[in-house]
């Protein structure tokens, strides 16, 4: 049995930025020669998620609005009042309670066969990530086993 790692590094541009992370999950596929197996694809982040559904303009606009719908930013949030927060808190901490409640929704990780070297997707499935905090740097943990 065969392990390989990868890492997707990329910057988003804000909240509820949507991208498809597809061909990059399936460069790495090619890579690491795998010919049937698994792939694990994680994003390390607490405000971000991965997820499998159809890229399609109008649906994406419509997850959007689902998701500032079951966490609006203007709600109060614990998370956001500093002078009762004591954990977790960087330097430059941001109220972000509504992205933690957002992803609380969403999965960190998904786990998709590849079978023939080739990534396992129905016709209009595609890989997304979301941002759902405000634009920064992440990153995205592939682990491939197979053989």
């Amino acid at each position: 049995m065969k392990v390989t790692y990868n890492t997707i590094s990329l910057q988003t541009k804000g909240k509820l930025d949507i991208i498809d992370i597809t061909k990059d999950v399936k460069d790495c596929i090619a890579q690491a020669e795998v010919k049937d197996g698994i792939i694990n694809i994680q994003t390390m982040h607490t405000t971000a998620a991965v997820f499998v559904n159809e890229n399609e303009p109008e649906l994406l606009k419509d997850f959007k609005k689902h998701l500032n719908n079951i966490a609006p930013e203007a709600e109060k949030y614990c998370h956001d009042n500093f002078e009762i927060r004591t954990v977790n808190i960087c330097e430059d901490e941001c109220q972000n309670g509504h992205s933690h409640c957002k992803a609380l929704h969403l999965p960190t990780n998904i786990c998709l066969n590849i079978i023939n070297n080739n990534l396992q997707l129905g016709k209009w499935q595609s890989i997304l990530f979301i941002e759902l905090d405000h634009a920064r740097k992440r990153q995205i943990q592939l682990q491939i086993i197979g053989e």
